[in-house]
């Protein structure tokens, strides 16, 4: 027996070691950096952000609810509501305060409504084919604060021992969380999970994503898709992001881009400088938010028309048919030509806008054309070389089953223009006029300054 024994031990042992050999890793193969799932419908998403406060003459999620058929219609397939928390009031800015200092991650604003009315308008969204996510501030409470009254060691002090807003900014009507205490994490990963599962929610936009450590997002992203599968937006834009918390970051520094080339800050070079990151230094298999507005730039920065002048329509258009996924802050589809007041009530005026057809038409792009899709389900854009490179942006993005062809004067004068190598040649659909076009070796392009032409095959 004891000799059996010795040989099935020398067996066991053997045999162990040969099956920890076979399965390290050849360091030399390439590893792939994403590792999470994107929710199947987020493909050939739009997403919309919704400022309750503003969105409405009653600034509720009832009101908004009645909206939800119109956005529907404009091709809308993720809302994303701001903060639905109740507001703090001590060092509050303005009579209303901002919907980011939160005074009770449990509770929902009473200025919105109920727990019971969002509940409603979620329930609504799905069975439109919808999906919601909430805005949540995970860095920063509000100065009242539920958690301070039995929690105050769970916060951040300075080198005086007082409570900090985080440094640097202007957020004199927040404080700090302190990440570094499990107990903290655990409360904040509960509270992400309540709202997944008391009001059926898709996912979270989270603020200041950046401040909060990456493995707190990593381990709450694992707790949220034992639940459901959801999907999270970063306020942020680092590649680490992507890794196993967010399917989504921002692409603050395309908006950038544009936004110089359209004030004549910048030329079309600043774009291939972004589309360069984009493509070498973050992972394939992501997605980046790409927009021409939202309620910080809106209220601080800039209407659209401030920020865009006559390059605002080629900037709408190069956010949905480029790599992205696309963003509408709520009004933008209206033509709103207002800075929204920020803590104070300030209703969007709605009306008729050929900025909403545009939109909508594009979405409707979106949705349809394969080629433009998101992540793994899309397809790269590839540069198609031509005469005023630092003016003009032209690309194709194309797969086995579609095809655009995409060329944007990004100047203001007329330019004729030629085209290089071969990927640009083909039969297409005009996405502007519907008509048929063939275009070749020969073609010249004559665009008008701050246009574009989508071509679609």
């Amino acid at each position: 027996m004891k000799n059996i024994f010795l040989y099935l031990t020398i067996v066991v042992f053997f045999s162990c070691n040969q099956k920890s050999e076979s399965t390290i890793s050849d360091p030399d193969q390439p590893k792939g950096y994403v590792n999470l799932t994107h929710p199947e419908w987020s493909k050939n998403a739009s997403i919309y952000q919704l400022n309750t406060r503003q969105f409405s003459e009653e600034g509720t999620f009832k009101a908004a609810e009645t909206q939800l058929p119109r956005l529907k219609n404009l091709g809308v397939d993720i809302v994303w509501f701001m903060p639905i928390h109740a507001i703090g009031e001590k060092n509050r800015k303005g009579n209303l305060g901002s919907p980011y200092a939160v005074r009770d991650y449990y509770s929902v604003n009473p200025e919105f409504g109920t727990l019971q009315d969002l509940k409603d308008f979620v329930n609504e969204a799905h069975k439109l084919g919808m999906y919601v996510i909430l805005d949540w501030v995970a860095n920063h409470t509000a100065w009242d604060n539920v958690l301070l009254k039995d929690h105050s060691d769970w916060y951040q002090k300075d080198y005086k021992g007082d409570f900090m807003p985080t440094p640097w900014w202007d957020w004199s009507d927040i404080i700090d969380l302190d990440f570094s205490k499990p107990e903290v994490r655990k409360y904040m990963t509960e509270a992400l999970k309540y709202w997944v599962k008391e009001a059926n929610i898709d996912g979270y936009r989270c603020d200041a994503a950046g401040f909060v450590p990456i493995e707190f997002w990593n381990n709450a992203r694992q707790e949220l898709d034992k639940i459901k599968p959801i999907f999270m937006l970063a306020e942020w834009e680092s590649r680490d992001m992507h890794a196993e918390a967010f399917d989504m970051t921002y692409a603050w520094s395309w908006n950038e881009a544009i936004h110089q080339i359209c004030m004549g800050e910048a030329n079309v070079n600043k774009l291939y400088v972004y589309y360069s990151w984009n493509e070498k230094f973050f992972p394939k298999n992501i997605m980046r938010m790409t927009f021409t507005s939202n309620h910080d730039m809106n209220s601080w920065e800039g209407t659209m028309f401030e920020q865009f002048g006559d390059g605002l329509d080629a900037a709408i258009v190069l956010s949905v048919v480029g790599e992205g996924m696309p963003l509408i802050y709520n009004g933008q589809e209206a033509g709103n030509t207002k800075r929204l007041e920020f803590f104070e009530k300030d209703a969007i005026q709605w009306k008729e806008h050929y900025i909403g057809d545009l939109y909508k038409n594009l979405f409707a792009l979106l949705k349809s054309n394969t080629a433009l899709w998101h992540a793994k389900w899309g397809a790269k854009m590839i540069k198609v070389p031509n005469n005023y490179e630092s003016k003009v942006l032209s690309f194709v993005r194309q797969n086995e089953k579609d095809k655009i062809f995409a060329v944007f004067n990004f100047s203001k004068e007329k330019k004729e223009i030629n085209f290089k190598e071969s990927l640009f040649k083909g039969n297409y659909i005009d996405f502007s006029t519907s008509e048929k076009v063939s275009i070749n070796q020969n073609t010249k392009l004559t665009l008008e300054p701050w246009s574009y032409k989508v071509y679609i095959k």
